[in-house]
């Protein structure tokens, strides 16, 4: 099973401050990593929430000392409300959500995440519904490709890719990972060594388009806040530039409106320190904003 290290674990419990106890909320758990954190350093109950199957059966497994104390949920973070609303719970004392595709998933086998090895075009977080990026990649039209490629991987060479895309599907269904990324990389001109791979922008751009990750990131983190406590806390960590920007806008968006008594508690990212990034090199694009609700305005 791949390993998963869970990114800035000492951070997030700083902010969310569990040691007196209270019911707190990971919107992704994941492996568990932080839910572990949270656990250890004092959480009284921790509701876990993942849309993946298979990350919340090794998240049962791994907190099994814990067992009393968590509630494993499989949904999507978006729907939080109704989540707790389902277990009488009006307000909570912190939410964390890592919004970060896991080791498990990128490294998992048959997941369709990487271009690593050649392996079915799923990329689902959630297998059980919804259409693989297979069915996506086989049904959108060129437009709809280049779009998708331009604004969710920042790709320049997009409709270059998207024509190469619908020019292969044409002689052949696109059904496993090597041929998109083989088609990718002929589409993409190339001079000398590359940073990055060249498929590597239109893997992430399609990932996010099976998964819907920007949609209702800002309506959760509107519900989230208005789920907290007063003087308790919000912690989101995102791993590309996309989610970032809608995590910070909404979170200011939501201070500076004043209505439900919210602080921004990060004026800039925090971000890995070198210890962690030199013992796992992932979390170089990791960043975490936090906010808290305030005691004169909270429930």
């Amino acid at each position: 099973m791949p390993t998963h290290e869970p990114v800035m674990t000492g951070e997030v419990v700083g902010f969310l401050q569990p040691q007196g106890g209270g019911v707190f909320v990971d919107c992704t758990v994941g492996a568990g990593g932080h839910a572990r954190a949270l656990l250890e350093a004092g959480a009284g109950r921790l509701v876990a929430i993942d849309r993946d199957p298979h990350a919340l059966a090794v998240a049962r497994e791994r907190l099994d000392a814990w067992a009393g104390r968590v509630e494993f949920v499989h949904a999507d973070y978006r729907t939080i409300a109704g989540v707790l609303d389902a277990r009488g719970l009006a307000a909570v004392d912190g939410l964390v959500a890592d919004l970060g595709v896991s080791s498990m998933q990128l490294e998992g086998e048959g997941r369709g995440f990487s271009f690593q090895r050649d392996e079915p075009l799923d990329m689902r977080m959630d297998p059980s519904t919804g259409p693989s990026a297979a069915d996506l990649v086989a049904g959108a039209g060129e437009q709809e490709l280049a779009d998708v490629i331009f604004r969710h991987g920042e790709e320049r060479f997009s409709r270059r890719i998207a024509r190469a895309i619908v020019q292969s599907r044409a002689a052949a269904p696109i059904a496993t990972t090597g041929q998109l990324a083989s088609i990718v990389r002929r589409a993409v001109p190339t001079r000398g060594w590359q940073r990055i791979d060249p498929a590597t922008r239109t893997f992430q751009a399609i990932r996010i388009w099976v998964n819907s990750e920007l949609e209702g990131l800002d309506g959760f983190l509107e519900t989230a806040c208005l789920r907290l406590r007063a003087g308790a806390r919000i912690v989101v960590i995102t791993f590309h530039s996309l989610e970032d920007r809608v995590v910070k806008h909404t979170l200011r968006s939501i201070d500076a409106r004043g209505e439900i008594g919210m602080q921004v508690l990060t004026k800039k990212p925090v971000r890995p320190n070198e210890d962690e990034l030199a013992r796992n090199p992932r979390a170089r694009s990791a960043k975490l904003r936090a906010a808290e609700r305030r005691m004169d305005r909270g429930m």
